[in-house]
């Protein structure tokens, strides 16, 4: 794990969410998937004589998921969302911080260890286009994790294996010569997630898989990863800024902002209760039908800089509840309003109504 003395420590830590994660533990429902403290920080190339800067781009995350279960993460543009997919299965090293995998500690591995533990985790990335490589047949595509990791013992059982899992994801098995660029966007993401299907992962992030597709073709892909999830008991982080996508796929919701988790708790209580005040501003701006004629509450201005975020609560300069003298100088807890629901809050003056 990369360490530097130049980085600073990170500034949220959820204490409440590790000793639940512990607690579970200790009740013999240890998660597959534990972060504790998770931060990343890039660093910022200035002129030769200027001061080191660095991109806070996740600050003190903890999070959990659970066998079978779908953790979704939805957030703006550059809250952090997929530096903290990838800082999950350790696809990057995190600054400060450590990811238990099924109780082994990731961030501790060797990378031989590493690599023998790459088959149970794997990541489905947003851009069906740029993340397959277009010189390779799907059957190369799919068949390479197998042969990587020595699942199939003859090539006879990996082309059986390959057409098992392009069946499932709803290809036909007569597409295995194909190239990449032969293929429909959405077709292209279902070899994305048969490539990640095909080594018999616990744990997969989907990383904005639907956002670069059609609508239509989105609510195909959503529906797949809900079979697949359900039939297969896999764990899911689903990574997405559509609440609507969020809210169908997800057992439990996470909301991010600048690198921090604001909110987390089970699906329908995040969606009807939106404590914190940028959980409801993401819902008020989700175009809906039924919105009662109520009138939609624009959140004002744009994210803070994540090179020099805000002192104290980081959504405070755009926050219409704020107070001076505490949210701009005091980090809130990531705290249970009602304990024992699971449903925490990182805000001084959530909103209750």
């Amino acid at each position: 794990m990369t360490r530097d003395s130049d980085f600073p420590l990170p500034a949220q830590g959820d204490a409440a969410g590790a000793a639940e994660a512990r607690a579970e533990s200790a009740r013999g429902e240890r998660p597959l998937v534990q972060a504790e403290r998770l931060s990343k920080l890039y660093p910022v190339r200035r002129g030769p004589f200027a001061k080191p800067a660095f991109v806070q781009a996740v600050d003190g995350v903890t999070f959990h998921v659970h066998r079978g279960e779908a953790l979704g993460l939805v957030g703006e543009s550059g809250s952090g969302k997929s530096t903290l997919g990838r800082l999950a299965i350790r696809l990057i090293e995190p600054t400060v911080g450590r990811v238990f995998f099924d109780g082994e500690d990731l961030t501790a591995m060797s990378d031989r260890a590493l690599r023998a533990m790459r088959r149970r985790m794997q990541i489905v990335f947003q851009d069906p286009y740029g993340s397959l490589n277009p010189r390779m047949t799907l059957r190369e595509i799919v068949g390479e994790g197998i042969v990587i990791h020595r699942l199939a013992r003859t090539r006879d059982e990996e082309t059986a294996m390959v057409e098992a899992v392009l069946q499932r994801v709803g290809l036909r098995p007569d597409m295995m010569e194909r190239f990449p660029h032969e293929l429909s966007g959405g077709q292209r993401q279902r070899v994305a997630i048969a490539r990640a299907l095909a080594v018999r992962p616990d744990f997969i992030v989907c990383d904005e898989p639907v956002s670069a597709l059609d609508l239509s073709v989105q609510a195909q892909i959503v529906n797949l990863l809900e079979e697949l999830q359900d039939e297969l008991a896999l764990s899911l982080l689903f990574i997405s800024h559509d609440l609507r996508v969020v809210e169908h796929v997800s057992h439990r919701v996470a909301v991010m902002y600048l690198g921090r988790i604001v909110e987390i708790g089970p699906a329908q209580g995040v969606s009807e209760r939106r404590h914190h005040p940028y959980t409801r501003a993401l819902f008020d701006a989700t175009p809906s039908i039924d919105r009662g004629g109520k009138a939609r509450r624009l959140l004002p201005g744009a994210p803070a800089s994540a090179i020099n975020p805000p002192e104290g609560c980081v959504f405070h300069p755009r926050c219409r509840r704020a107070e001076e003298g505490k949210c701009d100088v005091e980090i809130p807890p990531l705290e249970e309003l009602v304990p024992g629901s699971g449903h925490r809050v990182a805000c001084w003056y959530p909103e209750l109504e």
